[in-house]
């Protein structure tokens, strides 16, 4: 037990106090009585205890039972390190006392539970898989061990690791466990490799040009002396091929290439050997801004030869010509134009993550993009709610223009347990999108099935919509899939409505039963109700659903990606529910705009037909049909110019238009107003040693900047910024490794973009025990450097205590005695001896009485004899 006060500078009050009473009993020494001296004496002894009480003063009172909690670094860089480990710790259990807890957590970039702390530990159990080993946090391990063990009680972590840490700062942490009962052992644990190959550095030129021979450099690195295999990529397309001749130690290879791709160019460096120990290592990506005369890309939706690329000819600005199924899924692929058309391209075709991305090139990197109309454009093309409508000018819903068809819609949806996860999800979400496109007063029903049909949405007026979508959304999976008995509620549900257009929609990913489908669906037509299927898998049964949907009289979508769903759901939605072809000719009404009115200084071409939308607020009109719908919109969205052209391209709908001797002046003109206005000042971004960005301006504007991060899957990311000086910034991205880019903007918004690596974790670096760490750690908490188990249960040089505070009980004291002290002051020392007398008084007065009744008694007994 150990006393201690916490404000040690309160008991200086003691010395006035002192001085005080010395210097009373020294003025009235000759007239203090015995009971004065008393009185003086609790005075004084009350005031201390006062004072005692302010110094804040406790009690240890001391803990036998004590902590240790072993912390395993299960990081990539101690891959193969784990059966060592836990004989290490098995073999240091057995110097385990009774009262001494332990646990075994793992950590990498997050901490994770092994076995709990107690004291019944006597084994090591099979470790748990780690989720994310690409990082090495041991700061944040020690943090969250802080938080597991009682402070109370002596503590010792025992840390095994190779002290390469890639996050987090431990020998920082460690400052904060000065003065508590936690120490840190280290046990230090490396990988033992025998052969690897790593590269170490991949360079390309920051900026080149067409034609230009530019220098790829590449690094590699070995750990023997062999042979191996150098590959170089270009936006993923094998341009180099090397056998390589590996030295032990650094290797470097130079290879000349001229550029012949354009915009932000992706190169990629890979090396293959026999036998590697860490494969994470052996790829790096660099990019290039390779500047060139601007690149169209054209989208074709047309199974014949692009309209727009045989309007333009081949001596306009280079383009690329694909279908919607090539579309790439990476943002460098798209940054390498600087303008994109859609020209008559279903959605189902395109999906919503490839969508994200062409709407991140928009509208960070400033690439135009344009749609033109189609029978599988805009509304019909399933783009409702869709990134793609996010970017355009208009809407694809036609809002209050005519009296709509009335129309009845069902649909069958599979909710047995295949359909559990993305599928599902994806699925209800389309359904949900699906009603919001109705209007209140048309019909909708809703039914999921798997060994019966459940009827979620009872067919009848649709109502309340945002009710409607939660209900759907609510879905959960089942069991089996029955599609007849499903179908046939939903034929009969829609069999006697008295509508113009009424649809069942079904989506299964699975198999089912055979039926009578043929005089289902065929009853079903002559109630005027189609049947459009959608198999969801390549599990579904294909062939049945296509069948289905030619009997039904609508339309079959083969479905591998399910992103596909929501645009497959808002095209059927939109094809029966609208009637969007605007088919009766008519002269566009031309605005003023600039670059446009050239074009019609002769007059106005007829135009056949167009797909009816609404103009966003703040669009820009060029061109209105007579019913005041847009045929030509455009509007800046984010960096990037957009345009939608409700027409189409091939002659069918625009008509004269096709044969006009402007129209490849017209197309010209689109092109050249979506092209984005590119900055000419080469900003200069490079990636810091601590895994920041600096960008520098030099024109000292940097802190005017507007600088976004977009990884390769379009996603925007999370970015701090921080002003260094008048010329550089410095940018904080959280990202995985791979390739960024860098949208800067100035005030004007001119753009500039760059394109860095980030290289794989150092966790894939070969490096050796990081014995300055392990040291310093160890020094800073009072540990040790551990080399055999049983040190681990070694003595503890900190006891644990537990602390009781006392202040309480001196106040309480202090009290006592002042309440003493104040009653004799008030009643004076003979009220104490008078109160003892009357006490004593009551005790004699019984015995006196009983004297008096035993004497009368024996009086009483003479006088009988």
């Amino acid at each position: 037990m150990d006393l201690r006060i916490d404000t040690p500078l309160a008991l200086l009050l003691l010395l006035p106090l002192v001085a005080y009473f010395v210097w009373t009993y020294w003025r009235e020494r000759q007239r203090l009585k015995k009971s004065h001296l008393t009185v003086l004496s609790i005075r004084m002894i009350a005031i201390c205890c006062l004072v005692f009480a302010l110094a804040a003063p406790y009690i240890l009172l001391p803990i036998k039972e004590e902590q240790v909690l072993y912390l395993v670094d299960r990081s990539a860089s101690m891959k193969g390190t784990e059966v060592e480990m836990a004989s290490f710790i098995e073999e240091s259990l057995q110097a385990k006392k009774a009262e001494q807890l332990a646990g075994i957590y793992s950590f990498s970039s997050t901490l994770q539970t092994e076995t709990i702390l107690s004291n019944s530990l006597k084994e090591v159990p099979k470790f748990t898989a780690m989720k994310e080993m690409d990082q090495t946090n041991i700061e944040q391990s020690l943090q969250l061990a802080t938080g597991i063990v009682n402070p109370k009680k002596a503590t010792r972590l025992v840390l095994l690791t190779d002290g390469n840490e890639t996050k987090g700062d431990a020998l920082a942490f460690a400052t904060k466990l000065k003065g508590a009962n936690i120490s840190v052992d280290v046990v230090p644990f490396s990988q033992s490799v025998a052969n690897d190959v790593s590269l170490k550095s991949f360079v390309t030129p920051q900026v080149a040009y067409v034609g230009e021979q530019q220098q790829l450099v590449t690094e590699v690195n070995a750990t023997a002396a062999g042979q191996g295999e150098l590959l170089l990529y270009e936006n993923d397309e094998l341009i180099h091929r090397e056998a390589v001749e590996l030295v032990e130690g650094s290797n470097v290879f130079t290879y000349k290439h001229t550029a012949t791709a354009e915009g932000l160019v992706k190169y990629e460096a890979l090396v293959q050997v026999g036998q590697d120990a860490i494969i994470e290592n052996n790829k790096l990506t660099s990019v290039t801004m390779v500047q060139s005369e601007p690149h169209l890309l054209i989208v074709n939706g047309y199974d014949t030869t692009s309209p727009i690329a045989a309007a333009l000819g081949t001596k306009s600005i280079s383009y690329d010509v694909i279908d919607a199924k090539s579309l790439p899924n990476e943002l460098s692929s798209y940054l390498q134009y600087n303008a994109i058309i859609f020209d008559n391209v279903p959605g189902h075709l395109v999906g919503e993550a490839k969508m994200s991305v062409i709407e991140q090139a928009v509208k960070n990197f400033g690439v135009g993009f344009t749609m033109v109309g189609g029978e599988n454009s805009f509304g019909l093309g399933g783009y409702f709610k869709t990134p793609i409508e996010t970017l355009l000018p208009v809407e694809m819903e036609i809002k209050g223009k005519e009296q709509l068809p009335s129309l009845g819609l069902v649909i069958v949806l599979d909710r047995s347990g295949s359909m559990h996860g993305t599928k599902l999800e994806l699925a209800k979400e389309a359904a949900a999108r699906s009603v919001e496109m109705l209007r209140d007063e048309d019909t909708l029903g809703f039914i999921a099935f798997d060994d019966r049909p459940w009827e979620i949405i009872e067919t009848g007026p649709l109502g309340n919509k945002e009710e409607a979508v939660d209900t759907i959304l609510s879905v959960t999976p089942g069991g089996g899939t029955e599609i007849y008995s499903s179908l046939e509620k939903a034929y009969e549900n829609l069999a006697d409505l008295k509508l113009q257009r009424k649809h069942i929609i079904l989506l299964t990913d699975g198999q089912s039963q055979a039926g009578n489908y043929e005089d289902l669906i065929a009853t079903g037509k002559d109630n005027g109700v189609t049947l459009s299927t959608v198999a969801i898998g390549q599990d579904a049964d294909g062939h049945l659903l296509e069948s289905l949907s030619e009997m039904g009289s609508g339309r079959y979508y083969d479905v591998i990606d399910e992103q596909m769903i929501p645009s497959i759901l808002s095209r059927e939605t939109a094809m029966i529910s609208r009637t969007y072809i605007e088919d009766n000719p008519f002269y566009p009404t031309i605005y003023h705009a600039s670059g446009w009115n050239s074009l019609f200084a002769n007059g106005v071409p007829q135009m056949n037909a167009y797909i009816g939308t609404t103009a966003k607020q703040g669009a820009s009109v060029i061109a209105q049909s007579e019913k005041e719908d847009p045929v030509i919109a455009q509007w800046q969205y984010g960096l990037g110019k957009t345009f939608a052209f409700t027409s189409d391209s091939t002659g069918k709908w625009t008509g004269d238009w096709a044969r006009w001797q402007e129209w490849g002046s017209f197309w010209q003109t689109i092109i050249s107003q979506m092209l984005p206005s590119y900055n000419d000042v080469a900003y200069d971004v490079r990636l810091d040693t601590d895994g920041s960005f600096v960008i520098t301006d030099p024109t000292n504007e940097a802190a005017f900047l507007d600088i976004v991060a977009v990884n390769e899957a379009g996603e925007e990311l999370e970015m701090q910024l921080e002003t260094v000086s008048a010329s550089q910034v410095r940018a904080t991205v959280q990202a995985e490794p791979g390739l960024i880019f860098f949208r800067i903007a100035d005030e004007e918004q001119a753009i500039y973009q760059a394109g860095l690596s980030v290289p794989y974790s150092a966790e894939y670096e070969l490096r050796p025990v990081n014995e300055k760490l392990v040291e310093e750690l160890t020094k800073q908490t009072g540990g040790n450097v551990l080399e055999e188990p049983q040190e681990v249960f070694r003595d503890f040089t900190q006891k644990g205590a537990e602390r009781q505070n006392i202040a309480t009980w001196l106040l309480l004291a202090g009290m006592l005695l002042f309440f003493i002290d104040i009653t004799i002051r008030r009643f004076g020392w003979s009220f104490l001896t008078k109160a003892k007398q009357q006490e004593k008084m009551a005790e004699d007065i019984p015995k006196q009485v009983e004297d008096t009744n035993v004497a009368q008694l024996l009086k009483g007994m003479k006088k009988r004899h």
